[in-house]
């Protein structure tokens, strides 16, 4: 008897011991967390860049410019200089300077260049102590509330820049949502209210858990707000479709005429099994986030794996208990047209559907291969980057404020360059070789004289782009400078100087994750391919995996280049065409493979069991198919429902994200799982389950299935021998 057995049972007989220690285990992580946790924080930074060498050198001697600034924009018709308009206009700088966390306003009328040509257009900048995303918002809101109440009566104020844009950024919580979705379609699946709530129990059980033990890690690790709202949309997604597995495993177990107890041993010896080692495949996908080099990342696929791996000890550990509790009740409170039988049902829809594609597989696996090919091709047209305020919805006042800097100064000015350097002894006439050098560029709209700080250790500049911050061009600008202008501007000098800020930041940052990406997507990819080959003893199985699930996220990259970048149904979703975030293909990979890995799992385990009881690979892959299609779709409309629900709110880069996802996750679960596991299995025959025998001495025994049987093995023809030594 397996230890996952055994615990079954002792929970079945002890069951109220079980629900109650775990009530009494989250109680007390409440209590743990409340009285030691730290607190979320949105501290970015970008160890070993030049952004964040020249932010340090910014700190230490230029403490009022390392912070984010953010820009008022004002306009008059009567022009700038009217008596009137200037006297409300410095009144509000100075109210705006008491604000606490600005360490500086610099006055349009006080700054060259601040003001454009006809006078009608200023700007000035309010400099912030910290980063945007340190910025309390608060702070950023009492700003706000100053420029409301000043603007009107022939003046109009706009405020942008990265300090507006944090406070600017919509709440917007899909977990309630998700939630009546998950509700609506678990009624469906189950047609039992019972059955419905149980996943849900599970989940809410597994997020809280989850929740809490994120918020101790706080006192160790950093880890950025939004990460709470990622745990909760991944915790209640894995949450509900692991318990999901379990639950129908366990009414499986009763429709066949099993006891209660069995029943349960036997949901937690072969859905159990699957659930834990999906969840260490979600994990490891998490985990690969640190590849990427960048904390924040890190920290935030630290979150996720935290919240699932609470999920895989919920469906284990208490839902055996819950399942023990309800008994036979779990039907209960049933509407008749929509209850169905668990398990294999030659007469259902799913086991007919099998059936056909398995009678012509090489034209339905063309079918799929193509269409998801077809989904993908845009990705070969993708252009990364990081969208700026143009993309922001018209009412935004970053977009209102970007739209007059780019009427009045160019697109450029809405997102200024910094070079700073420490002068180690050089003296103007250095300082001003690197002025010129940086004009002599043809894409420099603008650059101020050298700054040089009180202490006169260093020196800062602040240059214009002519284009906008998104523009390819100003990222070969900010290259430009790094590469060639800079350093033979200051050849021979002890200058070194660093182009920094929030701007050039970003183009580190994507720059990162496109050299790093190919190591995140090889370690995830042989790590998880190295598992399903000890599971399920196959080469093929596991290759086919991969390629299936890299088929699934090339798909939803190609969707989200069509409608994000090339602007398809973009007027429809609220949306102005633009780059695809350059973080976004690493986030979908690392969540995406590890979530349709949990569908391969589900099906897999299941056809590996009944190939094993049967010795038929046909046999096996529509009984597979038939047991687990109905909860794979169930799970899979769930993610869908949720991620869904992330398109509704007003930000591009959530729209991207909930788009990308649902759309990786309804490909994965019907043309990949639907449609081209059972073609591609019935096309390979027995060869699914060849793996040379070398490798099968070197790979560690896991019986994921959980059943009590002999290993069928082909035989060299191709058939199957008659059951060998078992395990």
């Amino acid at each position: 008897m397996s230890w996952l057995e055994r615990w079954a049972r002792f929970s079945h007989r002890n069951r109220g011991k079980v629900i109650l220690g775990w009530v009494l285990v989250l109680a007390a992580l409440v209590g743990l967390a409340q009285a030691f946790g730290g607190e979320y924080e949105n501290s970015v930074s970008l160890p070993g860049s030049e952004t964040q060498e020249g932010m340090d050198i910014l700190q230490a001697s230029f403490p009022a410019r390392a912070g984010d600034s953010a820009d008022l924009v004002f306009q008059s018709e009567a022009g700038l200089a009217d008596a009137s308009i200037r006297q409300r206009i410095e009144q509000l700088l100075a109210d705006v300077a008491t604000i606490p966390g600005v360490v500086g306003v610099e006055s349009p009328y006080e700054t060259p260049g601040a003001i454009n040509q006809d006078g009608t257009i200023g700007r000035a900048a309010v400099r912030w102590e910290s980063l945007s995303m340190d910025t309390p918002k608060g702070d950023i809101e009492s700003m706000l509330e100053k420029i409301d109440a000043a603007e009107g009566e022939g003046l109009r104020i706009e405020a942008g820049g990265d300090i507006v844009a944090q406070a600017e950024f919509p709440e917007f919580g899909s977990e309630g949502l998700g939630l009546i979705a998950a509700v609506i379609i678990l009624f469906i699946a189950f047609g039992s209210v019972v059955a419905m709530g149980l996943p849900i129990g599970a989940a809410l059980f597994g997020l809280g858990a989850g929740t809490m033990l994120v918020a101790l890690a706080t006192r160790f690790m950093t880890f950025p707000d939004w990460t709470a709202q990622f745990m909760a949309m991944i915790g209640i997604g894995v949450g509900i479709d692991y318990s999901l597995l379990v639950v129908t495993r366990f009414r499986e177990g009763l429709h066949s005429g099993r006891s209660v107890e069995d029943s349960v041993a036997l949901a937690v010896t072969t859905s159990g099994r699957a659930v834990m080692f999906a969840g260490v495949v979600v994990a490891i996908a998490f985990f690969g986030l640190y590849a990427m080099g960048l904390p924040f990342i890190a920290a935030v696929g630290t979150g996720g794996a935290i919240v699932v791996a609470c999920a895989v000890i919920v469906a284990i550990t208490l839902m055996p208990a819950f399942l023990s509790l309800v008994g036979h009740r779990v039907d209960s409170w049933r509407v008749p047209f929509l209850h169905s039988t668990e398990g294999v049902d030659e007469k259902s829809g799913w086991y007919r559907f099998s059936s056909a594609i398995q009678k012509q597989p090489l034209p339905w696996f063309a079918v799929g291969v193509v269409s998801l090919l077809v989904l993908a091709s845009p990705v070969l047209d993708m252009t990364l980057g990081f969208t700026d305020a143009g993309n922001n919805p018209p009412e935004r006042r970053t977009r209102q404020a970007y739209d007059l800097l780019a009427e009045a100064f160019g697109p450029g000015f809405n997102g200024p360059l910094i070079v700073v350097t420490e002068l180690n002894g050089a003296g103007e006439a250095e300082l001003a070789r690197v002025s010129q050098a940086i004009a002599a560029d043809p894409n420099v709209a603008a650059v101020t004289p050298p700054a040089v700080s009180p202490a006169g250790d260093a020196a800062v500049w602040t240059l214009f782009a002519k284009t906008k911050p998104q523009d390819e061009a100003t990222g070969a600008l900010v290259h430009r400078l790094r590469d060639d202008i800079l350093p033979s501007a200051t050849a021979g000098t002890a200058l070194d100087p660093k182009v920094t800020g929030s701007n050039a930041g970003s183009i580190d940052a994507g720059d990162r994750i496109a050299e790093r990406m190919p190591l995140l997507f090889g370690a995830v990819i042989s790590l998880s391919f190295l598992l399903l080959m000890m599971v399920f003893r196959s080469v093929l199985v596991a290759l086919k995996a991969a390629i299936m699930n890299l088929l699934s996220i090339g798909a939803a990259y190609g969707v989200v280049v069509a409608v994000f970048q090339w602007g398809w149904f973009g007027g429809l979703l609220g949306v102005d065409k633009g780059p695809v975030e350059t973080f976004l293909p690493m986030m979908f990979f690392a969540i995406l493979f590890g979530l349709s890995m949990d569908y391969e799992v589900f099906l897999i385990s299941r056809i590996r069991e009944e190939y094993i009881r049967s010795g038929n690979n046909a046999l096996a892959v529509r009984n597979g198919l038939a047991a687990t299609a109905r909860v794979i779709t169930a799970a899979a409309a769930i993610m869908v429902a949720v991620f869904l629900a992330f398109v509704l709110g007003e930000d591009r880069i959530v729209k991207e994200l909930g788009l990308g996802m649902a759309t990786a996750i309804f490909v994965d679960a019907t043309v990949v799982r639907l449609i081209l596991v059972p073609a591609t299995m019935e096309l390979l025959g027995d060869a699914n389950w060849w793996l040379p025998k070398w490798l099968d001495r070197l790979l560690p025994h896991v019986n994921l299935e959980g059943v009590e049987a002999h290993e069928v093995h082909p035989d060299a023809t191709g058939g199957a021998t008659a059951p060998a030594g078992g395990k």
